[in-house]
This record gives C-alpha cells, sequence and structure tokens, in this order.
C-alpha cells in the first residue's frame, strides 16, 4: 500500500515537472521585465514575426541601394567599371564585416536587443543623409541634370553615408538573425522543430526584400530619380524601427555574459600549462561541473578531436585551489566550446567562394545585363540591376518547397531532424555555385561572338545584342544554390554549432564569408587586370564588350570545383556539438551528431 502510494507520488511530481516545463522556459532566456519567460504568451513566430518585419525593411534598403550602386557611380559619378566594381565589393565587404564588432558588443555587452535599437539610429542617420545629398542643393552632384564630374562634396556625403548604413548594418544583421533565433526553446521538441524552419523563413524573407530591392526600388531610381527612392525607403524603415519596438512585450532576451573570448583564451593557457600531462583514456576523469550543481548554460558532451586541448580539463594537485582558478582547471564544456571556434576556421574559409560568385550577381552580372537587349514585351525594358530578382524569384519558389515537402521526406528517409545535416546541405549549394559559374561562361562566351556581328540599321551600322533574358539561367541556379541551400546552412551552422554565449558573433561570421567573399572578388578583379593586362587585352577592361569575362568566370568554375573538394573532406572529418539535455536528447541537430556528412 505504501509503495503505491509512493509511485503516485512521485508520477504526481513528474506531473507537475513537466507542466511547470511546458509553462515556463527554462533556457536561460527571460522576458521584458527581467522575470522567467511564459510560454504561452513570449516568443515563438509571434514574437519573430516582429523581428522578421525590421529585417525584410533592412533587407529591402541594402537590395535597392547594393543592386544599384554600380550604375549610380558608373553614370552619374562616371567612374570607370573597374573602379566602381570594386567601391561596390568594398562597401557590400564593410556592410558584412562590420558585424563582426557588433556581434561582439552584443554578446559580451549591450545584448542584442539593445544593439539593434542603437544600430537603428545610425542606420537611418545614413539614409537621411543619402536622402539629402539627392534634394539639397549644396549637396546635390551637379547644378544641371547632367554634368562631366560630380561635385567633391557631393562625393564625400554620399559615401560617408554609405559607411553609416553599413556601419548601422553591423548592430542589425548579426542580432536580428540571433534574436529571432532565441525566440524558440532549443529544449521543447516543438519549438525546435519551428527554430529550423526559422532559418528557411528568415531566407524566404530576405529574398521577398530582394525582389523588391532589385525591382521596385531599382525601377524608382532610374525612372524617377535616386532622390525619391532614398526617401522612401528612409520612411520605410521609420516604420518598421516603430514596429519592432511595438513588439517588447513579446520578446525573449538573453543577457549579455561577458567577453566570450576569455574562457576560450583560459582553456589555450591552462592547456599549454598542462602540456606534458597525458591525457586520461576516460574523459570522464576530466573536471566537469557537477549536474547536480547550478551552472549558466548548457553543459555539452566531450570530443575526440583535438585532444590536446582537454588537457586543460585535467584535474592535478589541490583540487579546490585549481576549481576556483579557470587558468589552470577548466570545465570539458570551455574546453569543446574552445573546439568549436577552432573547427570554425576551417569552414569559413572554405565558405568565401560563396561571397566570391554572389558579389559577381551585384557586379558584372549587372554590367552584362546593361550590354544586352533589355527590352522584354512592347518597347518595355527592365534596368539592368532588376535582374537580381531572378535569384531572388528561385529562392523564393524553393525555400518554401524544400521547408515544408522536401524536408518532411528527408526527416521519415533519413531520422534526421533537419532533413539532411548542415553540412550536407551546404557542400549541395557549393556544387551549384559550380554549375552557375559554368553556365555565366557559356553565356558571355555567346555574347561576346553576337557583339562581333554588325548589323545594318537606318542611321548606320551597329554591334548585334542578346536579349537580356540569357542571363536567366545563371541567376536561377546562383539563387538555388548560394540562397537555398549554402547560406541557409551557413546560418544554422554558424547559430548552431557555436557556444551558447556567441551566437550574434556566430551570425556575424557568416555575414563575414560574404563581407570577405566581395573583398576576395575585388582582390580578384585587381590581380587578374594586372596580370591580364600585361598581354595587352585586360580580361576585365573599361569597356565590357573588351573584356574577357568568359575566362574569368572559367577561373571562377575552376577554384570554386577545387574548394568543393576541399569542403567535402573537412565535412567528413567534422564532429557536432552535443548537449546534455533531459531524455538524453542530442542538440538541435541530433542526427547530425552521429551522422558524418558525405
Amino acid at each position: 500500500m505504501c509503495v503505491k502510494m509512493e509511485q503516485e507520488t512521485e508520477k504526481r511530481k513528474e506531473g507537475k515537472s513537466e507542466e511547470n516545463e511546458e509553462k515556463w522556459v527554462h533556457d536561460a532566456s527571460v522576458d521584458y521585465k527581467g522575470r522567467l519567460p511564459l510560454r504561452a504568451s513570449t516568443g515563438v513566430w509571434k514574437a519573430s514575426l516582429f523581428i522578421l518585419t525590421i529585417e525584410f525593411s533592412e533587407r529591402v534598403c541594402h537590395f535597392g541601394l547594393s543592386s544599384n550602386l554600380i550604375t549610380y557611380l558608373t553614370k552619374v559619378m562616371h567612374k570607370d567599371l573597374n573602379t566602381a566594381t570594386k567601391n561596390v565589393n568594398y562597401w557590400v565587404g564593410a556592410t558584412t564585416l562590420m558585424p563582426l564588432i557588433g556581434g561582439f558588443v552584443a554578446d559580451a555587452y549591450t545584448g542584442r536587443y539593445r544593439m539593434i535599437i542603437y544600430s537603428s539610429l545610425v542606420y537611418l542617420k545614413g539614409l537621411s543623409m543619402l536622402t539629402m545629398s539627392q534634394f539639397m542643393p549644396i549637396l546635390k552632384p551637379c547644378n544641371n541634370e547632367i554634368c562631366d564630374r560630380p561635385r567633391k562634396f557631393h562625393e564625400v556625403v554620399f559615401f560617408f553615408a554609405l559607411y553609416c548604413i553599413a556601419l548601422g548594418t553591423g548592430g542589425f544583421k548579426p542580432c536580428l538573425e540571433s534574436f529571432g533565433a532565441d525566440q524558440f526553446d532549443g529544449d521543447h521538441l516543438e519549438e525546435r522543430k519551428q527554430k529550423m524552419s526559422f532559418f528557411n523563413w528568415w531566407t524566404f524573407a530576405l529574398c521577398v526584400a530582394m525582389l523588391l530591392g532589385t525591382t521596385v526600388v531599382v525601377y524608382v531610381q532610374d525612372v524617377v530619380g535616386w532622390g525619391i527612392a532614398c526617401l522612401m525607403l528612409t520612411i520605410f524603415m521609420v516604420f518598421n524601427i516603430i514596429a519592432f519596438y511595438v513588439g517588447k512585450p513579446f520578446y525573449r532576451y538573453r543577457r549579455p555574459q561577458g567577453n566570450p573570448f576569455i574562457p576560450i583564451l583560459q582553456v589555450l593557457i591552462a592547456a599549454t600549462r598542462k602540456r606534458n600531462l597525458s591525457c586520461p583514456s576516460n574523459h570522464a576523469l576530466l573536471y566537469e561541473v557537477p549536474k547536480s550543481e547550478k551552472h549558466q548554460g548548457r553543459l555539452l558532451s566531450h570530443t575526440s578531436r583535438l585532444r590536446f586541448l582537454d588537457k586543460a580539463a585535467i584535474v592535478e594537485g589541490n583540487y579546490t585551489e585549481e576549481k576556483d582558478n579557470p587558468w589552470r582547471l577548466t570545465t570539458v564544456t570551455r574546453v569543446e566550446e574552445t573546439k568549436l571556434i577552432l573547427n570554425v576556421v576551417p569552414v569559413w574559409l572554405t565558405s568565401l567562394m560563396i561571397g566570391v560568385c554572389i558579389a559577381q550577381s551585384f557586379t558584372l552580372f549587372v554590367k552584362q545585363a546593361a550590354a544586352m537587349n533589355l527590352e522584354i514585351i512592347n518597347n518595355f525594358k527592365i534596368p539592368p540591376a532588376s535582374m537580381a530578382s531572378v535569384t531572388a524569384i528561385s529562392s523564393i519558389i524553393s525555400v518554401p518547397i524544400y521547408d515544408k515537402i522536401i524536408v518532411p521526406i528527408l526527416r521519415k528517409v533519413t531520422g534526421n531532424e533537419r532533413g539532411i545535416s548542415i553540412f550536407r546541405r551546404i557542400g549541395i549549394g557549393l556544387t551549384f555555385l559550380v554549375l552557375a559559374m559554368v553556365v555565366a561562361a557559356l553565356v558571355e562566351t555567346k555574347r561576346l561572338k553576337t557583339v562581333e556581328h554588325q548589323v545594318l540599321t537606318v542611321g548606320g551600322t551597329r554591334h548585334e545584342t542578346m536579349s537580356v533574358l540569357w542571363l536567366i539561367p545563371q541567376n536561377l541556379i546562383l539563387g538555388l544554390g548560394a540562397d537555398s541551400l549554402s547560406l541557409i546552412g551557413l546560418q544554422e551552422y554558424f547559430y548552431d554549432q557555436v557556444p551558447d554565449s556567441m551566437r550574434s558573433l556566430g551570425m556575424a561570421l557568416y555575414l563575414s564569408v560574404l563581407g570577405a567573399g566581395f573583398f576576395l572578388s575585388s582582390f580578384l578583379i585587381i590581380i587578374v587586370d594586372h596580370v591580364t593586362g600585361k598581354n595587352g587585352r585586360s580580361w576585365i577592361a573599361k569597356d565590357i564588350n573588351s573584356s574577357r569575362l568568359d575566362k574569368f568566370y572559367w577561373m571562377l568554375v575552376v577554384v570554386n570545383a577545387l574548394n568543393l573538394c576541399l569542403f567535402i573532406f573537412l565535412a567528413k572529418r567534422y564532429t557536432y556539438k552535443t548537449v546534455h539535455r533531459k531524455a538524453s536528447e542530442i542538440d538541435g541537430c541530433n542526427s547530425d551528431a552521429v551522422e558524418i556528412v558525405a
């Protein structure tokens, strides 16, 4: 009788515990008043929609400016193609490298929400200055509608405004996406699945923003004027910042945890101090915080890679003294977090070619389009920069299909919550990038042959031009490979496979792939121009018809193919992060933790 009563008491306790877990969120987040978040009234999609809204408006602004910036620099500021391309790459590169600073400051000191608010003010300042540079007489490019050389003052204000926007992006980008993903509890089964979908729909919103930015905004810039376009973007941004602030009661917040690099440095120093010790064959002998003790954050499982770092968790001498000195003894979790950061480096390096390929769609693809027949139907011409919308359309169509149809099927086939592992998704995307560059090279070869032909007109002769529709295949493949597969895979990787205290910085590392890729693209253009220019005909000349972009694209095919082989080599040897969870669940990529990517 007593045994039955004890069993019933235990069941009631377990029931209350499960009810408590379902009611409250226990993932180290708090609500806007600093209390434990109530699951029903905070987070998930009702909070993420506010975050998606402000990200959507910021991306409309970004793509509206970046996709047509090369046209403004060449036609209004009269820069040559080489200089204009480098200026675009430098600015886009800055917008994707500045997040490294913003992500670090957010994780260490301000928190993500405050950083987003601060950054919005800087971003608005840049947009406002950009608008004034088009309307105020003293700041306009010149007094007349057309001039051979714009005012130097306009050039200074214009670039200062652009780099204010880049600075604002530095706080926006790493914090918005990680703040959005924070709204889903990784320890809750349903919310964990929703978080996986969140990255897909985040990219979907970005692609819709890209579509609007490269069509509507670009059309207004080319037909109505840059001033009206900048004014529209500024007003749009103001309304969405207000909407983001309205969602404050619904968010789940993470408190900043101090400089995330200090624990990594402690591991490296502790391991160096114990370099003469041998690692125990049983990793259970390594030091870890007992599960019964209160611990800030989640505990990571031991992995067999980079065994030298395990020495930092070896207990020697006076245990009490060592325990209180993290520069001599660190936990297994700290060691594993350090391994995660070191593992990021080769993945980051092999991802740079994604940024290089995307850079072509904002620079050389645009100049290709400008040199082609832009007429579609009935004398309607599309702006050259609007061809980037094809990339967006490709992603807009493929992302929902992947999330709603392909992933459920793959989950049943592979048993993986994600459908396929993170690295396999990135690898398939890299394969598509090789194909995209092959198509781009073939199309450019055909375009150059077409230009060589002269056609008779009423006014004399002119070069024959190809239809701009020939650029659709390379943009479609680029959208499928880069946006729908590789970039979403990288987002998941840099959020999930970094320490929990560095998730804003993780998203900044993802963005820096694009930024460094744009800078690398500029570097390649400089080298190729210098080397090929010695032979009398540069591959990237001032006039696109006298250039040999087809050879440049073939070079990218070779580089991308070699990079893909290196990525596969790394992926096969990668060990995913695993987290101690109730019911022995493995972190968000439960099947990933035991599956080696091919």
